[in-house]
């Protein structure tokens, strides 16, 4: 098969949080004043854990925002909403973000499966962002009494995180004059196509005082309920005639290649498997039949994907992933970094999550007679 790999999608997600907005009291802005515990931010932040994250604050918050930004990069905002999101699309630029979500602080409450839906819609569309449909009658009004009514057919309430693809967001923030609503302003002002995802009731913005004891309960019931699963993963192939082994997405130079329906990545199938088991969602066999032809030969960067999208797709970020390769030759050391960047690039999450290493069986059993290689791996899954 061929040495060329494609290149994993990458998303990032922005977490807005410069404003200065004073009206739910507290003495602080409201992304800044605790809710169950921490911060409004905290909570934003930890919702995209596994992602490429960047905070947007105002310059006067950098000490507040370094004691909860973990491996977020942080910006200092502009004057306007607009201009904070540009400072952080231009942070990102040649990053290998391909998706960026954008998301408002103030909004703690975002779930998993909503900004699943959200990701997955960008695999489509250039932009994508959730909305509830409006139900309630509207009125106009005018010194405490009603002096009007409106049609709501056809209208929607956004919500945050919204999505698009990179490239063209960040040319439509740079093409934008002024400031804006939010990211779907600026895109539709660009030409853009934005589709509609559906949004979560749950998913609430705080703007007044009363907001934070609906998010603190809601956060106490998610808390109660927190989703930890790890996943194991092990594998062996054989070696057989060629000149090299993929392993955890790399192509290692050896006297000897991997004999496998696939491509044999040895590595790859056994942190595959991790993911699919922390999901109690069987094993590569069952989703990519060996007996399939469509398989044979196949890169097993499309069993990783999609392990991985079917965990974003359930509620869960991947927070770590562990590999061991057991074998004398060829040496992994030279290669575990180069490993740990793919790994991490078809997952989606920071490569400080992933850990390759190897180790032999000191001349024990058939790896340590050199007729193979086997792996083993770990996966840890949370649901936010």
């Amino acid at each position: 098969m061929s040495g060329q790999r494609v290149a994993k999608m990458t998303t990032a997600a922005i977490i807005v949080a410069a404003g200065r907005g004073l009206r739910a009291g507290g003495g602080l802005p409201k992304q800044w004043r605790d809710l169950a515990g921490q911060p409004v931010v905290a909570h934003a932040l930890a919702a995209f854990v596994g992602m490429t994250r960047v905070l947007v604050i105002h310059p006067d918050d950098r000490a507040m925002a370094e004691a909860v930004a973990g491996d977020a990069m942080i910006v200092h905002g502009g004057a306007s909403r607009a201009a904070s999101v540009r400072a952080a699309l231009e942070a990102l630029e040649n990053s290998g973000t391909t998706k960026v979500l954008i998301h408002d602080a103030a909004r703690p409450t975002v779930s998993p499966a909503l900004i699943a839906r959200v990701v997955q819609a960008l695999d489509h569309a250039q932009g994508a962002a959730p909305a509830l449909p409006v139900t309630d009658a509207l009125w106009t009004g005018a010194d405490g009494r009603v002096t009007g009514t409106r049609d709501r057919t056809g209208l929607f309430r956004a919500q945050t995180p919204q999505g698009f693809a990179y490239d063209a967001i960040l040319a439509a923030h740079r093409a934008h004059g002024g400031d804006a609503a939010d990211d779907v302003e600026v895109a539709r002002a660009a030409g853009l196509d934005v589709v509609m995802v559906a949004g979560d009731e749950a998913n609430q913005k705080l703007t007044f005082r009363e907001d934070f004891a609906r998010a603190a309960q809601a956060l106490n019931l998610t808390g109660a309920r927190m989703d930890i699963r790890m996943g194991n993963g092990f594998d062996v192939h054989a070696f057989c005639e060629g000149d090299g082994v993929w392993l955890c997405g790399v192509k290692v130079p050896h006297g000897k290649a991997l004999l496998g329906h696939s491509d044999a990545d040895v590595g790859m199938h056994a942190l595959t498997d991790a993911i699919y088991g922390a999901m109690a969602a069987g094993d590569i066999g069952q989703h990519f039949p060996p007996s399939d032809p469509q398989w044979k030969g196949a890169d097993s960067r499309i069993f990783l994907t999609h392990a991985a999208e079917m965990a974003r797709t359930r509620g869960f970020a991947i927070t770590s992933a562990d590999v061991t390769l057991i074998c004398e030759r060829p040496k992994i050391g030279p290669h575990a970094v180069a490993m740990r960047q793919a790994l991490a690039s078809i997952m989606g999450i920071d490569v400080d999550r992933v850990s390759v290493k190897a180790t032999t069986s000191e001349r024990l059993g058939f790896t340590g007679r050199e007729e193979g290689i086997a792996a083993l791996a770990s996966a840890v899954l949370v649901a936010l």
